[in-house]
This record gives structure tokens, C-alpha cells and sequence, in this order.
């Protein structure tokens, strides 16, 4: 009895192998659980690599499209270089009366023949071609054309403005199409708006007084000029008026798109009229300047004295 008592107890752990909650069972489930979730995840990798490599296929299809298409494009462009480079042998102006507009010289088909054929006066035009890069050619030849020209209009132009500025007779200004008629004194608006841009170059400060409505009006304007800055500080005034200051630079923006709203509304329009008024009283401060220490004030309300504050 002893002995098997013995030998029960060594026997106990195996028994407990049959147990639901610690036995093979239960380690069993464990098992089971951990594979699902490796599998789960597993899965999820390999999901995840497969969209990468359908992207990477995509942008290799597009790469190798768009390879192809330049391909092709240097083909064309290759051909009609071919065609073009004899033609640009022939363009060259005529040193002799009488010669070929292109070679400089008589044309030996001419001279051989003097009632060529169709053929003859085919083969001396140059080619037309629909290509967009033809067409592109051959703006951007009138643009270098049109460039040496405008550049002279605008030195002449900044000549006449500096010698208004200084106080010199001012030249006249080059005519062009799209600049404003002149004013009564014959003098080209575009200078007298220049004189105004360099006087408020020269400017510290200047006080600027108005309703709150047009305050946001004039900065909903400028807002987006390189050279305007928020002033730091606006102040209240009574009835809905403010007060701020703002620099020389400032000016210069609020003055350029003033003048462009200006012009580009149609009379009679709101934005015609705020733009106006408002350019002129500060036209008005800045023609008074006179180096003297006086401070520009310029008052967006005519119920307001000139000189006294409020």
C-alpha cells in the first residue's frame, strides 16, 4: 500500500493533463490563437506589398509611355531639323540687286531656266509647317523684335518722370496704345503718376484717417502688393473712424493699385469711385511735400478740418 501511495503521488502531475483550464487542451487553444493572429498578420504584410508593387508597376508603365512619347518627339524634331537645315543656308539677305532673297545671288534653277516650272518656285519657299514648336519659333522671334523697342519706351519714360521729379522740363513720353490720354497741361499721366511713386519713395510716415469700412476696403485692395505692410497698430477714433500710419513704402503700393483699379473699372462703379478719390487726396498730400518737416496727412472724410486732429 505504501508503494502504490508512492507511486500515485509521482503519477499526480500527469493526471493533471487531462485538466480543461492548464491541460493539453487548453494549450491547445493557446496554440490555435497564436496561429491566427501570425496569420492575420502575415496576411496583412502581404497585402500591403502587393499594393506597393501595383503602384511601382503603374509608375513604370507611365514612365515608359512618357519615354516613348519623347522619343518620338525627338524623331520629328530630328526630321525637321533635316529639312530646315538647308533652308537655313538659303536665308541670307541679298547683297546685289537682282539676287536670290536667300542665297545672295541668282538662282541657278533661273538662271538655267528663265520660265520655271511650279516645282522650281515650290522647292525656293521654305516649308510651312503646323508644328507648335514652328509656331512658338516664330513668336518668340517677333518677341525678341518687339523687345529692343518697348525697352526704349520705358527709358524714355523714366527719363521724362526723373527729370519731372527734379523739377526740369520734362520730356515727352513715349506714345503707346495702351497708356491714358494725356491731361489738359500736355502732360503724360504715366509721369505725373511716376512723380508721385518717387515722392513716396522719400516718405518716413504719413497719417491716414478714415471710416473702418474703407480702411478694409483699401487693404482688401493692397493685400496682396509685394511692397504694402499691415501697419502695426489702428486706432479707434469716434464715429466708426480709425487712424493709422503707414510708410512710405506702403504708399507706393496702396498708390499702384489705386492707379490700376482706377483705370480698369468702368465709371460710375463703386470701386471707380473709392479708387479715385482716394488716389487723388493722397496725389494731393504728396504734390505739397515740400521738404520742409510738414506731416502728410491724408483725411478720407470731408467732415473733417484739414489740418486739426480730432
Amino acid at each position: 500500500m505504501k508503494e502504490l501511495k508512492a507511486i500515485r503521488a509521482l503519477l499526480a502531475p500527469v493526471g493533471r493533463l487531462d485538466d480543461p483550464t492548464v491541460g493539453l487542451t487548453a494549450l491547445h487553444g493557446e496554440f490555435t490563437q497564436s496561429r491566427l493572429k501570425i496569420l492575420e498578420t502575415i496576411q496583412g504584410g502581404v497585402t500591403g506589398l502587393r499594393e506597393e508593387n501595383r503602384e511601382v508597376r503603374r509608375r513604370q508603365d507611365r514612365m515608359i509611355s512618357d519615354l516613348n512619347d519623347t522619343r518620338s518627339e525627338l524623331r520629328q524634331l530630328l526630321d525637321l531639323a533635316d529639312v530646315l537645315r538647308p533652308l537655313a543656308e538659303l536665308r541670307r539677305p541679298a547683297d546685289e540687286p537682282g539676287a536670290h532673297p536667300y542665297t545672295g545671288s541668282a538662282s541657278p534653277a533661273l538662271e538655267a531656266d528663265p520660265d520655271p516650272g511650279p516645282a522650281v518656285f515650290a522647292a525656293a519657299q521654305p516649308p510651312t509647317s503646323t508644328d507648335t514648336d514652328s509656331q512658338g519659333g516664330t513668336m518668340e522671334d517677333s518677341g525678341r523684335q518687339a523687345q529692343p523697342e518697348h525697352e526704349g519706351q520705358d527709358d524714355a519714360l523714366k527719363k521724362a518722370i526723373e527729370a519731372a521729379y527734379q523739377g526740369n522740363t520734362a520730356p515727352n513720353a513715349p506714345s503707346s496704345a495702351a497708356a491714358p490720354s494725356a491731361t489738359g497741361q500736355g502732360q503724360d499721366p504715366r509721369v505725373t503718376h511716376g512723380v508721385l511713386l518717387l515722392k513716396a519713395a522719400g516718405v518716413a510716415s504719413a497719417d491716414l484717417i478714415a471710416h473702418r469700412d474703407t480702411w478694409e476696403w483699401l487693404t482688401a485692395l493692397v493685400g496682396g502688393h509685394p511692397h504694402f505692410r499691415t501697419p502695426p497698430s489702428v486706432e479707434d477714433v469716434k464715429e466708426g473712424r480709425v487712424q493709422t500710419v503707414l510708410s512710405g513704402r506702403s504708399l507706393i503700393g496702396l498708390l499702384i493699385k489705386l492707379w490700376e483699379t482706377r483705370s480698369a473699372t468702368t465709371p460710375l462703379d463703386a470701386d471707380w469711385a473709392l479708387a479715385t478719390t482716394a488716389y487723388n487726396r493722397i496725389a494731393a498730400e504728396l504734390t505739397a511735400v515740400d521738404g520742409e518737416g510738414q506731416t502728410i496727412r491724408i483725411v478720407l472724410d470731408d467732415g473733417l478740418p484739414h489740418e486739426t486732429g480730432d
